[in-house]
């Protein structure tokens, strides 16, 4: 797996030793992801990430979030339960030498504590049918990691049905292969 674009273009992404645990977003898909971000209706004009603060959930190898660094993000903020994921984005945050641009957190993303700033953009990928979208989004919102207007972007199996917990409303779905990628955003 490598980057797509930006500054870091064709840099490669480790996933880590074991990489059953760990299901990065395929390259076809992230470049999708960032093509809807940067021309599509719903960003309103606006980039949302370009000099911003991102959020990169249940973020295993940080494919996600690492690609928005290498196309201009300000920062951002890895979280994963998983020790393994964390050291491996921190990993590959450093060979990237954007160590200073990225946080990580290692807790459980569905019992966030109060954030310390709001994101603009939030990826969400937690592994298939394990049932953690909702609580997710939950917490992110009752610790005020993001805000009205922020836009959240969740990949699951395509055979998972997600219901949004009322105040966040679905854009778009795309699906990639096994994969659906659902443009949520905080009303």
């Amino acid at each position: 797996m490598r980057i797509i674009a930006g500054k870091h273009k064709g840099r490669r992404i480790e996933v880590g030793k074991d990489a059953t645990t760990v299901r990065p977003t395929s390259e076809f898909a992230r470049e999708a992801i960032f093509n809807i971000l940067n021309h599509s209706k719903h960003t309103q004009g606006e980039n949302p990430f370009i000099g911003k603060p991102v959020l990169d959930v249940f973020c295993g190898s940080g494919a996600l979030g690492l690609e928005a660094l290498s196309r201009g993000a300000a920062s951002v903020t890895f979280i994963d339960n998983a020790r393994e994921a964390i050291a491996t984005v921190r990993h590959n945050t450093t060979r990237m030498n954007e160590l200073e641009n990225a946080d990580f957190l290692s807790m459980d993303a569905t019992k966030l504590p109060r954030s310390r700033k709001i994101y603009s953009l939030v990826f969400l990928d937690p592994p298939y049918f394990s049932k953690l979208i909702v609580p997710t989004l939950e917490s992110l919102r009752a610790g005020v990691w993001i805000e009205a207007g922020s836009l959240l972007i969740v990949e699951h199996d395509e055979k998972e049905t997600i219901t949004l917990p009322e105040g966040f409303a679905l854009l778009d779905e795309r699906r990639y292969g096994r994969a659906k990628v659902s443009l949520i955003r905080l009303q």
